[in-house]
């Protein structure tokens, strides 16, 4: 069995473990005892977050840079840049509008409707954060250091591609600085290895936790919208999946077991970020050239969450539904297109989804409290948006990779 499958298997146990775990404390200790327990369990999976946020910076900075100034020119740049938009413009579009459509035919939030009190209610997020004039300061670091240390993904990439095409404009000068990133890059790497062992137990702690705190009753008591939402996060899979295989034909199954373990990761974490290490290595393995690799997917870590934007539609109505709020299609349609825009960069932003939502709601007029009826359940959500958003990034990169003719033979597992 070679590395990644050990690690698959590990993660699968530590999640079936974590879920028994936190079943029997929440049937067996008091109240208190189940906080103080999830509490202690958060202090596991923090830890390993932060050591993955760790990596993050500098293996987007390093691994981003060398990519532009490998592909040699700007017109280079521009023209996988511009492919790179393209495609995360249609998945966007694809995934809202299936969120979309998903939530009007089955109209989840119908079972809620006459239960809902329009009282406002605290629910601790920053819903003003994301305006269009916030995102676009927010977009440029004044400092790359602050950038740097608040892992703000978005403002890495924008820095790193200047850096990186005026590396590639100064020619053999930077030839050096360049192999010393690329070794930095290659450095970084080899401490996701260290890491990753970390990550069964950081699974086990995250998911008992979990259920020790809420117990499985939050998924009964939720059943319906949850299993409709994952038939949809399926549903996109099924999408992305197809539209990958129009572009690689059959080597889109060898990249869907390439992305198995970081999707995984993903999922149990409840972090795109927590896989991001894992993804880049399990492209160029599949054969997606580095210097196609580092560029594409780091953008796509702030342009292309597939599956965060289904939800955000999707739950974003459920909520009017809840209210009894009849949204026309017009209302849903401009509602689409700023969640269109305010969504791009969610990454850098703490329960970003959760904030995009609340933002959008108020704009509408549906009561921001019926952010409450997600919060219970927004973890387990999570965990499919996360995988989801991995397996969108992965296939975009791919697919860039085949225009671009930067495809190789799949490389030996070790």
């Amino acid at each position: 069995m070679n590395k990644q499958s050990r690690l698959t298997t590990y993660i699968l146990i530590g999640l079936a473990l974590g879920v028994i775990t936190g079943y029997l404390a929440y049937g067996n200790m008091t109240e208190a005892g189940r906080i103080s327990l999830a509490d202690t369990l958060t202090l596991i999976t923090t830890l390993f977050l932060r050591l993955i946020k760790m990596i993050i910076a500098p293996l987007v900075f390093s691994t981003l840079v060398c990519g532009i100034a490998k592909m040699g020119d700007a017109t280079a740049v521009g023209r996988v840049g511009i492919k790179t938009l393209g495609w995360f413009f249609i998945a966007s579009v694809m995934s809202l509008t299936l969120g979309l459509i998903l939530v009007n035919l089955f109209r989840p939030g119908d079972a809620l409707l006459g239960h809902m009190a329009a009282t406002a209610a605290k629910t601790d997020l920053a819903t003003s954060s994301l305006t269009l004039k916030d995102f676009v300061t927010h977009l440029v670091p004044a400092s790359i250091v602050e950038g740097m240390a608040k892992n703000e993904i978005l403002q890495i990439v924008i820095f790193s591609l200047f850096f990186g095409s005026a590396a590639a404009a100064v020619g053999p000068k930077a030839n050096v600085l360049i192999e010393a990133l690329d070794g930095v890059a290659h450095v970084m790497l080899k401490v996701t290895g260290y890491v990753m062992k970390f990550a069964p137990f950081a699974v086990f702690a995250a998911v008992a936790g979990t259920i020790a705190k809420s117990g499985l009753g939050v998924l009964s008591t939720y059943g319906v919208f949850m299993a409709e939402f994952y038939f949809g996060i399926a549903l996109l899979w099924a999408l992305l999946i197809f539209i990958g295989f129009l572009f690689l034909k059959g080597r889109i199954f060898a990249l869907m077991r390439e992305m198995r373990s970081p999707a995984l990761l993903a999922f149990s974490t409840a972090s795109s970020e927590a896989a991001y290490p894992k993804t880049l290595e399990g492209l160029e393995r599949f054969g997606v050239r580095n210097r196609i690799a580092s560029f594409v997917l780091p953008i796509g870590y702030s342009f292309n969450l597939d599956g965060s934007m289904m939800y955000c539609t999707f739950a974003t109505v459920f909520i009017a539904q809840a209210y009894g709020i009849e949204m026309s299609l017009g209302q849903q349609m401009t509602m689409m297109a700023v969640l269109m825009l305010t969504s791009k960069g969610m990454a850098g932003v703490p329960r970003a989804s959760l904030v995009v939502i609340a933002a959008t709601l108020g704009q509408f007029n549906i009561p921001e409290a019926g952010m409450l009826l997600l919060l219970g359940i927004d973890h387990f959500l999570d965990m499919a948006r996360s995988a989801t958003n991995v397996i969108g990034n992965g296939i975009a990169t791919a697919v860039v990779a085949k225009w671009e003719g930067e495809m190789d033979p799949p490389k030996e597992a070790v």
